[in-house]
């Protein structure tokens, strides 16, 4: 659980920054894992949205989260930009064939089809 000590003469954003790294970096917050948005965490912790912002937007800079516009904020999965956008591709792609109906398996097997016909891999 997020918590900000109003009366620490540490910033609340700092504050929220240092227990995100915190938590990601002992694995409570899992690589891929999406945290609240802005909004709801600020109602939750009941400070300003520019609060919640500037620390995501520090631990982005840092690498440690990334956003996906609507999709939301998430934990970044490797310390390997090239890496790090892959997992992204390969967690948007999987969500939408599950949107689609599509099983893992069917999923895997497009996949494969697509670097076979480029003749990648």
């Amino acid at each position: 659980m997020l918590r900000v000590d109003p009366s620490s003469d540490v910033p609340p954003f700092e504050q929220l920054r240092a227990h995100l790294v915190d938590r990601i970096r002992s694995g409570d917050l899992a690589a891929g894992a999406k945290l609240p948005t802005v909004r709801a965490l600020a109602v939750e912790l009941e400070l300003a949205p520019n609060t919640i912002a500037r620390a995501y937007r520090e631990l982005e800079t840092a690498g440690l989260l990334e956003t996906r516009g609507r999709n939301g904020t998430f934990v970044t999965l490797s310390d390997d930009p090239v890496e790090s956008q892959a997992e992204t591709a390969a967690q948007d792609y999987a969500e939408r064939m599950l949107r689609l109906g599509l099983s893992a398996d069917r999923g895997l097997e497009l996949v494969r089809r697509a670097f076979s016909s480029r003749h990648i891999g």
